[in-house]
């Protein structure tokens, strides 16, 4: 599903993806309450969400979406003057962000990775978006959810650090003398233990936890 409030925008992206053999745009909505209302006739795997749209906006939305049994994946559409709306966007639920001047093929490219399950939004990415809104986050002395925090063993919670610090499965697996399989094991671990949806939302938790600072480091 398609939700923004400008129609030649939808026009552009219902172009790209119906040229798709695995892809079928099935409902088009100019604001969020049109979008959360459309979902209770049509079924989606991935709504392509704008953020400022009148009425409800991308966020609102968002969250009321992914409150829902089984809901879909849902892509932030930002731009770089709004990242504090991308940032909100993805604690409401969102699988990622992505630049509304994002080029068709890395468009596909997030549709297809957030439907089969990963988020598409690289993690040193986001780690610089929290970067530039780590004032909105509590201190490493406020930390939320910490009962579910200590049921990470050493090793999960050392490769959560490492993820909420931008580093790829690869990375962490170089970085801990790992193969890529088993660092890909702890963090399905992490999401289970955690009931988070992806990586990004770890990325998001550490921070709000405090177990990661502005700047990418740890707290030790």
């Amino acid at each position: 599903m398609l939700v923004d409030d400008q129609v030649l925008l939808r026009t552009g992206f219902r172009m790209v993806l119906a040229a798709q053999p695995d892809m079928e745009v099935v409902a088009e909505a100019g604001d969020g309450a049109e979008a959360v209302e459309t979902l209770h006739t049509t079924a989606v795997d991935v709504v392509l969400m704008d953020v400022r749209m009148p009425r409800m906006d991308g966020v609102e939305a968002t969250s009321r979406i992914c409150a829902r049994p089984d809901p879909p994946k849902v892509l932030i559409l930002t731009t770089f003057d709004l990242d504090a709306y991308a940032f909100s966007g993805l604690k409401a639920g969102a699988s990622g962000f992505l630049l509304k001047d994002v080029p068709p093929a890395e468009l596909l490219g997030a549709i297809r990775s957030v439907h089969s399950g990963d988020a598409v939004v690289a993690p040193s990415t986001t780690r610089r978006l929290l970067d530039r809104f780590s004032p909105m986050l509590p201190s490493p002395g406020k930390q939320p959810r910490q009962k579910e925090l200590e049921r990470l063993t050493d090793r999960e919670r050392e490769v959560m650090l490492l993820v909420a610090r931008g580093l790829s499965n690869g990375e962490i697996a170089a970085r801990l003398v790992l193969s890529e399989a088993t660092v890909k094991t702890h963090v399905g671990r992490i999401l289970t233990k955690l009931g988070l949806r992806d990586r990004v939302q770890v990325v998001v938790l550490a921070y709000e936890s405090g177990l990661v600072r502005a700047g990418g480091g740890a707290v030790s």
